[in-house]
């Protein structure tokens, strides 16, 4: 019994340090973005900005309309030197590996597998996607997977149907798209990463830089009135103080190991109405039938009027 006791309880232990403790894997949209009703605040900024704070460049391609209850192609671009190398959480050298998130109009969601083309099955080979919520299947995120094999990220989007959802109109619609590619610089429990810049807690000079727990270091400054705060650097970033230096408080004490970064844009699509297409085809068809009478009733004037001279 009470080695049964001590195996609950040991467990118990790490079930709590695992879920309580902050994991490198957080810095990705689905961890990240759970801690939010919505990953788009009201000021439009997705939330995955708040833990990868550099910016970069993402880019989407979508159609500029589609038909109801159609299969489509949104794709993100994700563009990054691919020979770039980032900090892991334990300091070492490791490939990028991106993540995205696309923020679909209400009815608008994941296409079921079934009715995805060939083209699509090998362009999302390898990719993995997740909605955000039960209630929310139209916000759909990626990520995170490798880097160099996904600068591109094709998500199969099924439009919805009018005909079959009374709370759907055609018209034109936002899609909101966020791109990430690397690790971020603070949890979303609020702790800087190893991937960041690391700053003096007060202006004073460094009285010591000693070892800390798994390969970090803790850097001791002395302020002018004689009191020694101290700062944790983990392991990775590389420090630009030693003993004696003189600092002000904010300044950096690490170099910044950050290549990633985050991106986000908004694009339209239009749900198009297969009857308005049909009367522009027709109409097209009345001009077109129009000029041609016009041409062949100058003609047949033409030839009477050679006829009387005649």
């Amino acid at each position: 019994m009470r080695r049964l006791l001590s195996s609950t309880f040991a467990a118990l232990i790490v079930g709590l340090a695992v879920f309580s403790a902050p994991s490198a894997s957080w810095a990705y949209p689905f961890w990240a973005q759970q801690n939010y009703d919505s990953p788009r605040e009201a000021t439009g900024k997705i939330v995955c900005a708040n833990c990868h704070l550099a910016q970069k460049l993402t880019q989407a391609e979508v159609p500029q309309s589609v038909l109801p209850d159609s299969v489509f192609k949104a794709v993100v671009k994700i563009p990054y030197d691919t020979d770039v190398q980032e900090l892991g959480a334990d300091g070492s050298q490791v490939p990028l590996q991106v993540g995205a998130v696309v923020m679909l109009p209400d009815g608008f969601t994941l296409a079921p597998q079934d009715r995805w083309t060939d083209e699509i099955k090998e362009e999302t080979e390898g990719v993995y996607f997740t909605e955000y919520s039960d209630d929310q299947p139209n916000i759909i995120l990626v990520g995170p997977i490798p880097g160099d094999e996904h600068q591109e990220i094709v998500f199969p989007v099924l439009a919805p149907d009018p005909a079959t959802d009374s709370s759907i109109s055609f018209g034109k619609y936002s899609i909101h798209v966020g791109g990430n590619r690397g690790r971020g610089q603070v949890y979303p429990t609020g702790e800087k990463s190893n991937n960041t810049v690391y700053t003096a807690p007060a202006s004073g000079s460094v009285s010591a830089i000693e070892p800390g727990d798994n390969g970090a270091s803790v850097v001791t400054v002395k302020s002018a009135d004689g009191a020694e705060i101290t700062e944790t650097v983990p392991v990775g970033p590389a420090l630009l103080v030693s003993v004696g230096d003189v600092i002000e408080a904010g300044a950096p004490i690490t170099d910044d190991p950050n290549v990633g970064g985050f991106g986000q844009l908004d694009t339209e699509v239009v749900l198009q109405n297969p009857v308005r297409i049909y009367g522009m085809l027709a109409f097209f068809a009345a001009v077109a039938l129009a000029q041609i009478m016009l041409v062949l009733k100058k003609r047949q004037i033409e030839k009477v009027q050679a006829a009387e001279g005649v």
